[in-house]
C-alpha cells in the first residue's frame, strides 16, 4: 500500500426516524438538526458537504414544520453540497417484499428529482442483513456501489467490531447477486460512525488520528480511508473544517479532505490495486458466532409483519392491478398515481429496520399501526373504485336466461396464474333507497318480507355451482356518488360462499345468483370425521392434534405436522434467547378437542383445540439481568414456575380443487417471556433448503457455518420456506410469518415463528417494552403444499404466492357491457417465472408488467394482449423506457430471461 494516504471524511446523521424515542420527538430533534446544517452551510464555504442518510423523507419531515425554508434548503442540493436520494426511507431489506423495495427507489429517485441531482449511492448502513438481488436492484436504478454495515463482519453489543476469518479481504469488495450483477461494495468495518466528533485540540487530535487511521488502514484495500463523520441522530460537527484544518498539520503523509461519496468511490476506483474478494448473494452474518445478527426482528411483533403483509399485497397484487386493467380498458376514471404514491410512502413509513422490525419503544408501534390502516383504507378505496368501474362494464345480458331475478357476482383474480379457490361475497338480495319515497318503517318492513329461496349459483354457461348461502338479515347501507349527496338504504344482505374455478390469471370470472330449482347432489370431502380427501391430497387427524398429509400425486406421507412447540424467551426485541438447559413444551402428548366444523362440496375443515398450561413468564433473574444490562447470551435466568393457560384454536381445511392445506391458530397470550411455533417434520433427507427472499428463491444450508454458536439457527422468509429432496418436498407457506427454522433433529422439520413475547428493546441501554410481550388474542395463517422435487416445476411455489393474495370480488347488474364474462387483459407463460407486479407509469402512462426468475437457469417470458399497443420494450426497476421489442406475427413478443433475472416489460398503448 502507498504511505500516501487520504482520509476522506464524510459528514452524515443516521436518521432513525424512530427507535428509543417516538417520532415526535427524534422529528423535533431532526429540525434542529438541518436548521444548524442550513446556518452552517451558509456561513461556512469551507463546510462543504452533507449526506442525507441517503432517504429523501428528511426532507419531508423537515419541511413539514419549516416550509419556509424549501429555496434555502433547494439551493444547497442544487450546488451539490447537500445529498439526498436514492431511497425514500431506509428500509429492512428482509422484512419488505421486492416491490416495495422497488417502489422505495422509484419514489425516491422521483422526490429527488424535484430538488436536483439523486445521489446514486446504494446506502445500507444499518439494514440487518441484505438480500441476494441487491446487486441487480442498484444496477438496474444506475447505482454501482453498496456501502453497508452488516452482513460480511460481524458487529458485537454496542457495535463493536470482531475479529475473525471471513468471506472478504478487506472494506472494499465486490459483491456479485444470483444473477451475476456486480457492484463494489464497502462495509463500514469500523462502522459508519469512525470519523464521528473529530478533535480540534492538537494533542487530542494526535492520538485520535492515530488510532482511527491505523483501524480504517487494517481493513483497506487502498489508501483512500473513509471516515463517517456522523452517527445515529448526531448533530452536526460545526467545529469541522476547524479540525481538518489542525490535523492537516500534525500528519504530513496524509491529506484530510471533506468529502463525499462521489469523489470517495471515485478515488477507490481509481487507486485500487489489490484484488477485491467477490461475495456472492446475501449478506446475513452467517460467518459469525450467530449471536448478533438480529435475525429474531424478524419475530418481534409479529402482528406488525401482519399487518405489512396484508398492506404491502393490497397495494401491489390488488389495487395497482385493478386499476391499471380500469383504466387501460377505460371503464373507470384515470389511473390515480397521486393516491397510490400516499398509499406507498405511508406505509413505507413502518419500513425502516427499527420499525418493521418491531425494536423500539411502544409508542412508536402503536404509531405504526395507525399508518397502516391509514394505507391499507386507501387501497381499499381503489380497489372499491376499480372492481366496480370494471364489473360495471361486463356484459351480464346472458345470466337473465339462467333463471330469474339474476344477481350477478364478478370474481377477480389479481394473481399472475390461473386460480381456483373458494370466496366469499356479501351480496344485496334487495336494496331500497329512502330518497323512492319509502319511510324507514316501510324499507324495514318490504326487505325483510323478501324472498330469498329457491336459488343457485350458476357459471357462464348455466351450470350450477355448489354454494353456501347465510342470510345476513336487514343491513343500513349508503352510495357516495360523485354529483350528488349520499344515499342512505336498507338493504337484506345475503353472504355466499363458493368455489372460483379456473379464473384467468390478472382476470375475471363470473358468475350469478338466479331463482331456480337446484340440481345437484350432495357430497363431501370427508372419508370419515377425521379424515378430508381431494384429488391431490388425504389429510389425518391424530388425536393430539397434529395431522398426517399424503402426496397422492407421488405417495409421500408427512407426518406429525402441525404440534406446537413453546419455549422461554430471555432476549429482547432484536435477539432470541432459550434459557439454558429448557426442554421445550410441544403439544405432542397433549389430547385435543376435535370436531368437524365444515362440510360442503366444496370445502372442509376440522376444528382443533388445544387446552394447554405454560410458564407464565422469565423467573425474578430476568429482570435483575435486564436491568444490570447483561448481555443477553450471558443470561442465567430461567422460566417462572407459575403457570396460566393457554388455549389454542387450529382449524385445519382442504378445499377441492386445492393443491395444499391450510391452517388458522387463535389464542389469547396470557403469558410473557417465551416462543410459540408450529412444527410441520418433512422426514426428507437433504442439507440444504429453500426459502423465498426479495425476487428470489434463495437455497441456504440447513447446517450453520463453523463459526456459529448459537443454538438457534432462525432465518427469514417472506412467502414460504421448502424442504425437498429427489421426488419428494414440502412447501409452507405463510402470512406475515418471517421466521422459520430447518431443524438439525433428524427429520429437517421445518418450524414457523407463530409469536415472540419479550419485555425490553435491547441494544445499548434499557429500554423496557411492555406491549412487545404482545398479551391479548392473535390469529395466524399457514398453508402447507407437497410436491415431487422441484417444486413441481413451481406450482407449489405458484400456490404459495397466490396464498398471499386476496380474492377480489365485486356485485354488479344485468346489463350489456364490452368486458365477456370470463376475461383478461394480458396473458403470459414462462417456466420458472413468478409476475410480480402490474401497474402503470405515471410519466408514461404505458403499462408496467415485472417477472423475475425463480430459477438460475435461462428461460423466456411470453407475453400477449388483445388490447391496442403500440409496441413492448425492456425496462429497469425504473421504468425507463428501454430497447423496443419485436413483435411477433400474433401481435405478442418472446422475450429471453437470464438466471435469476428481474424483468420489467413496458406496453406503450
Amino acid at each position: 500500500m502507498s504511505t500516501k494516504r487520504t482520509a476522506h471524511i464524510i459528514s452524515h446523521t443516521h436518521w432513525d426516524r424512530e427507535w428509543y424515542l417516538p417520532y415526535e420527538k427524534h422529528h423535533v430533534r431532526l429540525v434542529k438538526l438541518v436548521d444548524t446544517l442550513l446556518d452552517k452551510m451558509d456561513q461556512d464555504a469551507n463546510y462543504r458537504s452533507f449526506f442525507l442518510d441517503g432517504q429523501t423523507i428528511i426532507l419531508e419531515d423537515y419541511l413539514q414544520v419549516r416550509p419556509e425554508q424549501r429555496d434555502r434548503l433547494s439551493k444547497l442540493i442544487q450546488d451539490g453540497r447537500i445529498l439526498i436520494g436514492p431511497w425514500y426511507i431506509l428500509q429492512d431489506a428482509f422484512l419488505t417484499s421486492g416491490e416495495a423495495n422497488v417502489r422505495n427507489m422509484q419514489i425516491g429517485h422521483q422526490d429527488a428529482k424535484a430538488y436536483g441531482d439523486v445521489s446514486k449511492i446504494g446506502y445500507f448502513p444499518d439494514t440487518f442483513g441484505l438480500v441476494g438481488q441487491t446487486p441487480q436492484l442498484m444496477q438496474q436504478s444506475g447505482i454501482t456501489n453498496a456501502l453497508f454495515g452488516r452482513g460480511v463482519k460481524p458487529t458485537g453489543f454496542n457495535n463493536t467490531v470482531s475479529d475473525g476469518d471471513f468471506e472478504s479481504s478487506f472494506s472494499e469488495l465486490i459483491w456479485e447477486g444470483p444473477d451475476g450483477s456486480q457492484v463494489l461494495g464497502i462495509l463500514f468495518a469500523n462502522w459508519y460512525s469512525n470519523g464521528n466528533e473529530i478533535p480540534v485540540d492538537k494533542e487530542e487530535a494526535k492520538a485520535y488520528w492515530e488510532r482511527k487511521l491505523a483501524d480504517a488502514e487494517k481493513y483497506a484495500s487502498t489508501g483512500e480511508l473513509l471516515f463517517m463523520n456522523g452517527c445515529d441522530h448526531q448533530p452536526v460537527q460545526l467545529d469541522l473544517p476547524e479540525a481538518i484544518q489542525a490535523v492537516s498539520k500534525l500528519f504530513p503523509d496524509t491529506t484530510f479532505v471533506h468529502s463525499n461519496f462521489n469523489d470517495y468511490l471515485a478515488a477507490v476506483q481509481r487507486s485500487g490495486k489489490q484484488e477485491l474478494s467477490t461475495v456472492r448473494g446475501e449478506l446475513r452474518s452467517q460467518r459469525t458466532d450467530g449471536w448478533s445478527t438480529l435475525v429474531n426482528t424478524a419475530s418481534a411483533r409479529v402482528y406488525l409483519k401482519q399487518m405489512n403483509q396484508l398492506g404491502q399485497a393490497m397495494l401491489e397484487k390488488v389495487a395497482e392491478p385493478l386499476a391499471a386493467f380500469a383504466h387501460v380498458l377505460k371503464v373507470g376514471e384515470k389511473y390515480p398515481h397521486h393516491l397510490f404514491t400516499y398509499a406507498w410512502k405511508t406505509l413505507m413509513q413502518n419500513h425502516p429496520h427499527d420499525s418493521i422490525c418491531g425494536c423500539s419503544v411502544d409508542e412508536v408501534h402503536r404509531e405504526m399501526v395507525t399508518r397502516f390502516d391509514k394505507s391499507r383504507h386507501v387501497a381499499e378505496a381503489i380497489i372499491d373504485d376499480s372492481k366496480q368501474a370494471i364489473a360495471d362494464a361486463i356484459d351480464t345480458f346472458d345470466f337473465t336466461l339462467a333463471g330469474e331475478g339474476a344477481l350477478p357476482v364478478v370474481v377477480f383474480n389479481t394473481s399472475g396464474w390461473e386460480r381456483s379457490g373458494v370466496v366469499s361475497i356479501e351480496i344485496d338480495a334487495l336494496r331500497l333507497y329512502f330518497r323512492d319515497g319509502y319511510t324507514l318503517e316501510e324499507a324495514s318492513a318490504f326487505v325483510k318480507a323478501a324472498d330469498i329461496t329457491g336459488r343457485v349459483l350458476v357459471d357462464a354457461s348455466s351450470q350450477s355451482l355448489p354454494c353456501t348461502v347465510e342470510d345476513l338479515g336487514l343491513q343500513f347501507g349508503y352510495d357516495l356518488p360523485d354529483d350528488k349527496f349520499r344515499q342512505p338504504y336498507m338493504c337484506r344482505k345475503v353472504r355466499l360462499t363458493f368455489e372460483a374455478d379456473n379464473v384467468p390469471a390478472l382476470g375475471l370470472k363470473t358468475y350469478a345468483w338466479v331463482k331456480r330449482e337446484a340440481d345437484l347432489a350432495a357430497t363431501s370431502l370427508f372419508a370419515d370425521e377425521r379424515v378430508m380427501e381431494n384429488a391431490a391430497i388425504k389429510i389425518e387427524i391424530a388425536d393430539n392434534g397434529s395431522f398426517t398429509l399424503t402426496d397422492k400425486k407421488n405417495g409421500r406421507t408427512y407426518r406429525d405436522l402441525g404440534v406446537y412447540e413453546n419455549t422461554g424467551d430471555i432476549g429482547n426485541e432484536y435477539m432470541f434467547r432459550q434459557p439454558d438447559g429448557e426442554k421445550p413444551l410441544t403439544t405432542s402428548g397433549l389430547q385435543a378437542q376435535i370436531r368437524v366444523l365444515q362440510d360442503t362440496a366444496y370445502q372442509a375443515s376440522v376444528e382443533i383445540i388445544h387446552d394447554w398450561e405454560i410458564p407464565a413468564s422469565g423467573d425474578d433473574m430476568l429482570d435483575v439481568e435486564q436491568r444490570d444490562l447483561v448481555y443477553y447470551p450471558h443470561r442465567k435466568a430461567q422460566r417462572s414456575t407459575r403457570m396460566v393457560p393457554m388455549r389454542i384454536r387450529t382449524v385445519v381445511g382442504l378445499s377441492r380443487a386445492g393443491q395444499g392445506v391450510e391452517i388458522e391458530s387463535s389464542y389469547n397470550n396470557q403469558a410473557k417471556d417465551h416462543r410459540l411455533r408450529m412444527l410441520f417434520p418433512t422426514d426428507l433427507t437433504t442439507e440444504t433448503h429453500h426459502a423465498d427472499s426479495m425476487f428470489e428463491v434463495v437455497q441456504r444450508d440447513n447446517t450453520p457455518a463453523a463459526e456459529w454458536e448459537n443454538p438457534s439457527n432462525t432465518q427469514h422468509q417472506q412467502t414460504f420456506v421448502d424442504v425437498r429432496e429427489a421426488g419428494a418436498g414440502l412447501v409452507v407457506a405463510n402470512l406475515g410469518l418471517n421466521e422459520y427454522e430447518v431443524l438439525r433433529d433428524g427429520r429437517n422439520t421445518i418450524a414457523v415463528t407463530l409469536l415472540r413475547a419479550v419485555g425490553e428493546l435491547g441494544d445499548w441501554g434499557l429500554f423496557p417494552t411492555p406491549e412487545a410481550q404482545c398479551l391479548g388474542e392473535h390469529t395466524v395463517r399457514l398453508a402447507i403444499f407437497p410436491h415431487n422435487g422441484d417444486g413441481a416445476q413451481y406450482e407449489a411455489y405458484t400456490a404459495a404466492y397466490q396464498f398471499q393474495i386476496p380474492w377480489t370480488v365485486a356485485q354488479t347488474g344485468i346489463h350489456y357491457g364490452r368486458i365477456a364474462s370470463t376475461f383478461a387483459p394480458f396473458q403470459w407463460e414462462g417456466e420458472g417465472l413468478a409476475l410480480s407486479s402490474m401497474k402503470m407509469n405515471e410519466a408514461s402512462g404505458d403499462v408496467l408488467l415485472r417477472w423475475y426468475n425463480m430459477r438460475s437457469q435461462h428461460a423466456e417470458v411470453k407475453v400477449s394482449t388483445q388490447l391496442p399497443q403500440r409496441n413492448f420494450y425492456k425496462s429497469t426497476i425504473l421504468e425507463t423506457q428501454g430497447e423496443r421489442l419485436a413483435v411477433e406475427a400474433d401481435g405478442g413478443l418472446t422475450l429471453p430471461v437470464g438466471p435469476c433475472e428481474i424483468v420489467t416489460i413496458g406496453i406503450q398503448r
